[in-house]
């Protein structure tokens, strides 16, 4: 058995590629983004993938994202520790605890803010989590704002053998889950014992884990936290959990409908509608106001838009 730590390193059959997260800072905050990456930009519809923590803030802080606009995406919070409040123009007005899904869907244009209840700053407080983003299919890029909350209780949970997986949305190992999607997919959150395994749905084109915690082994090869294994499409997978037992993300989908074009939190298949969406913010014509905020982050400057495509299987 082999550890390996270098995404250069030989992959063992049935992986396409390994990527190593990116630190960026949001306002004191600090995430590792492993998608969109270098070698690999989406994976399924999965198009932006951030593991925020986990961290502590001090008496009287927290997370402070002021209003911001998206377009053609849905986005995803799924937390381990700590709560999130969610505001948007919808008159959206949300906590989200661990386990929860906060499922919303930007269409045509929403504009929302996160940030730390004024209760929580009270004393310290931790916050840990995954925020992701999925593309939205061309059918479906223009339409209506949508936001739902689903509680931990409401999604399906399998226990057999060591491992507890929690399908947050889409299907999987026999599972539906009741986040409503646009698009066919699987997100899931696994907790595998010592020893223990869990298999990657073979239904779905692509796929992909991330490793929060612990070690897994894959076809006799080791892999460490804060790494994304892609595989290839059809090849039969199992992740077994080291020494310490591991923590998953499972996650993917269908190959997205060609490519997308990114901009900041702007996703589309047209490089003129985000430049449409650019427009729209920066003069104020965007969508409503969202309730209780005053604030707004304004249009970044001097930066491009880029085109995102699931790199061809090799």
């Amino acid at each position: 058995m082999s550890v390996t730590t270098d995404p250069t390193d030989p992959l063992p059959p049935g992986l396409e590629t390994v990527l190593l997260p990116r630190t960026h800072d949001i306002g004191g905050f600090e995430v590792r983004r492993a998608l969109p990456a270098k070698d690999r930009q989406m994976v399924g519809p999965f198009i932006f993938f951030d593991q925020m923590g986990p961290g502590e803030f001090l008496t009287g802080t927290g997370v402070d994202v002021r209003p911001h606009p998206h377009i053609g995406l849905s986005t995803v919070t799924y937390l381990f520790e700590g709560e999130i409040q969610h505001r948007d123009s919808l008159g959206t007005d949300m906590s989200i605890a661990p386990g929860d899904v906060n499922w919303m869907t930007a269409g045509q244009g929403i504009v929302h803010s996160e940030r730390t209840a004024a209760d929580r700053r009270a004393a310290p407080h931790r916050l840990a989590g995954i925020q992701s983003w999925v593309a939205l299919p061309k059918a479906h890029e223009e339409a209506r704002p949508d936001f739902r909350h689903h509680g931990a209780a409401s999604l399906p949970v399998i226990e057999d053998a060591g491992t507890r997986l929690r399908l947050i949305a889409g299907t999987g190992w026999g599972m539906a889950a009741p986040v409503s999607v646009l698009s066919d997919l699987f997100y899931a959150d696994a907790i595998l014992a010592p020893g223990a395994a869990v298999p990657m749905p073979d239904r779905h084109e692509e796929r992909a884990a991330y490793v929060l915690t612990g070690t897994v082994e894959v076809a006799g090869q080791v892999f460490d936290p804060g790494r994304m294994l892609v595989f290839r499409p059809g090849d039969a997978m199992s992740l077994k959990a080291g020494p310490q037992g591991a923590r998953l993300l499972l996650l993917g989908g269908a190959t997205m409908d060609g490519p997308r074009f990114l901009y900041w939190n702007f996703v589309s298949s047209s490089r003129d509608r985000i430049e449409q969406a650019k427009q729209d913010w920066a003069r104020d014509r965007f969508a409503a106001p969202v309730p209780g905020e005053s604030e707004w982050i304004p249009l970044p400057e001097k930066r491009s838009v880029k085109a995102q495509t699931n790199t061809s299987h090799g």
